[in-house]
């Protein structure tokens, strides 16, 4: 019983950051931001739906090869937006007008 609740505990937040994740594509003014909110809610989201499947699998290889899958969007997603957001900014696409701060553009040769 605590293991289904924690299934659709999981599952639910996993949701829920997809969702916010999805809304903050949609709102955000600027290829930086909407790129911060598609990669942490991405991030999150999918460990949290994959630890909820986790749970519903038990110990099995499937499981483990979830683990694997976490722990590879875990390492790679922030790097490929880092990546993406770099390329962006040498292209010359403009930060948001109200954007305060530029750390970019001091390091940036």
């Amino acid at each position: 019983m605590i293991i289904e609740a924690l299934q659709i505990l999981f599952l639910s937040i996993g949701t829920l950051f997809f969702f916010v994740g999805t809304i903050g594509l949609l709102r955000f003014p600027d290829v930086y931001t909407r790129l911060h909110a598609a990669t942490k809610c991405d991030t999150l989201g999918l460990g949290m739906i994959l630890t909820g499947s986790i749970l519903y699998e038990g110990a099995t290889l499937a499981s483990v090869k979830m683990i694997f899958i976490i722990g590879f969007v875990f390492l790679t997603n922030p790097v490929a937006a880092h990546a993406i957001a770099r390329a962006a900014y040498k292209h010359g696409i403009e930060l948001w007008k109200k954007s305060i701060v530029d750390m970019y553009k001091e390091v940036s040769r």
